[in-house]
Order: C-alpha cells, then structure tokens, then sequence
C-alpha cells in the first residue's frame, strides 16, 4: 500500500508545487512507483511535469464522472504518474458541498489504485477548503512548506489546528511528516 503524503499550506507562493514536482521526480528515479496528485485548480504540477492539457483529471473522479484509473496519465519519466488537474477543478468545492461525506471522495477513489504505488505525493491548492480536507483525510502523513518569515508563522498555526481538527474527526492516522522551510 501506498504512503500517501500531503504537501500543504494555505498561503501561495511557498514552494507546495515545486517541492511536490520535485519529490515526486525523485522518488520515482530511485524506481520507487510514484502518483502526483495534483488538486489545485492551477494545475501547476500537471503542466510542470510535462502534461500540458488531459483530457480527464481529478475533477471528473471527485465529482463521479470517472474512475481514478481511467485519468491517471503517465509522465515522461519511468515510475512516475500524475493525477492531472484542470480548471474545471475551480467550482468543485460548491459542486460537492450537497454530497454526504464528501470529505472522503479521494480517499475511497484511491482505494482501487494505492497499491499499484509505493508513494502518492497530493499537491494541494492554497487554501485549506474542501479540496485541502479531501487530501488530508486521506493521507498517511503532511509535508508543510514554510517561508523563512514572520508572517508565514501566522499561517503556519492555521494549518496546524486544521490538521488537529482532521485527526479527530476524519483521519486519526494523519501525521506530519514535517516542516520544510522554503
């Protein structure tokens, strides 16, 4: 089974992409089996790993339109997959806000595909709304991308009790991989 690892932080422009992209590429050259999700409607993980538009993407699996193996793509390099992102994902937050359990939609989507991998790296969006909860119910641990500056601090409490509140209710499992300052 795989080792699912969140990357986030809801402030932008701290590295969660780059360090995702960047991970994730690592990983697989070590010839460890390798998804990037990406689920920021930015897709700046799918078109940074070479992907420049597909067909179908997260979107279509959260909202129940598609399997999630019928939208992983595979990347140019050996070992690694990706799990691509479109703009489409930008309204799936008020798409989903009516379905029951929907804190839960990637976790149960995962579950056909987690064992074709040794790792799932999720590069979420910079916000910690439903797109963000999704990832961390589902995930093992949290990788925390941090600016070295005061005010990244701030947020960084923010992440933390949201992460607090997900272990009790949702994922009792989560953990934080750690702080990586950017």
């Amino acid at each position: 089974m795989a080792k699912k690892i969140v990357i986030a932080n809801q402030k932008g422009g701290v590295g969660k992409t780059t360090t995702a992209i960047n991970l994730s590429a690592s990983i697989a050259a070590a010839e460890y089996r390798t998804l990037l999700i990406d689920i920021d409607p930015q897709a700046n993980s799918t078109s940074g790993i070479g992907i420049e538009k597909s067909e179908k993407s997260i979107y279509e699996v959260l909202v129940g339109l598609e399997k999630v193996e019928n939208c992983i793509v595979n990347s140019y390099m050996p070992f690694l997959d990706i799990l691509p992102s479109t703009i489409d994902l930008v309204g799936a937050e008020v798409e989903l806000v009516s379905i029951e359990s929907r804190e839960y939609l990637l976790k149960n989507a995962l579950l056909e595909v987690e064992d074709k991998y040794d790792f799932i790296f999720i590069d979420c969006p910079p916000s910690l709304g439903l797109l963000t909860l999704n990832a961390l119910t589902c995930a093992d641990s949290v990788l925390i991308p941090v600016q070295c500056e005061y005010f990244a601090l701030e947020g960084l409490g923010k992440l933390l009790n949201t992460i607090n509140i997900v272990k009790k209710g949702l994922n009792e499992n989560l953990n934080i991989e750690g702080v990586l300052l950017t």
